[in-house]
């Protein structure tokens, strides 16, 4: 038996626990996010070096979210982070414009690994509170989400720094949790 076979029959209640992997290009939100729902204080926030995990309670569901740091030196090893994931939240600032394909193409060539195949995205179209923000259908269109196939996806707008789409998307990741 496998490590990782041994690993996944020691994990307990797999049917009420869940891992979240929390991705994005940095400075998209995806601290605050985790803060938000860890209801955490928000005002320092630091770009994260590594990693921060955190366990969140939901519907009835333990979510352990793993926030892996967005900076073009620690992308390489997201790859590290994708198995036994459940759920993938992937977050975008919506007023970085420039960085808009960069971040289409990180998710799109993540969803190429075969470990993530089954696993439900949550996209956080992040930042809505701001005026020049991309709406959520402007994202979804400018990154071909359109093109995401056989795969449970969903975008949701959202404002990691006022908390607003945040629950939403939580009881969207909870009802669409792989079994």
């Amino acid at each position: 038996m496998g490590l990782l076979a041994l690993l996944r029959k020691l994990r307990p209640n797999p049917d009420t626990e869940a891992r979240i992997l929390l991705l994005g290009l940095d400075n998209a939100g995806k601290t605050t996010i985790l803060k938000q729902l860890a209801n955490e204080e928000i005002t320092t926030v630091t770009p994260t070096a590594g990693f921060n995990i955190k366990s969140v309670a939901a519907d009835g569901f333990k979510l352990n979210v793993w926030d892996i740091g967005g900076q073009w030196k620690i992308r390489p090893y997201w790859k590290n982070y994708f198995a036994n994931t459940d759920v993938l939240i992937y977050v975008i600032d919506c007023t970085d414009r420039e960085r808009l394909a960069e971040s289409g193409n990180e998710l799109f060539e993540m969803l190429m690994d075969n470990r993530l195949k089954q696993v439900p995205l949550l996209i956080f179209a992040n930042k809505q509170d701001l005026p020049n923000a991309m709406s959520s259908s402007e994202v979804a269109e400018a990154i071909g989400l359109v093109r995401l196939e056989d795969r449970t996806w969903q975008i949701k707008s959202c404002s990691a720094l006022e908390g607003t789409g945040i629950k939403e998307g939580m009881d969207w990741i909870c009802k669409n949790m792989k079994k």
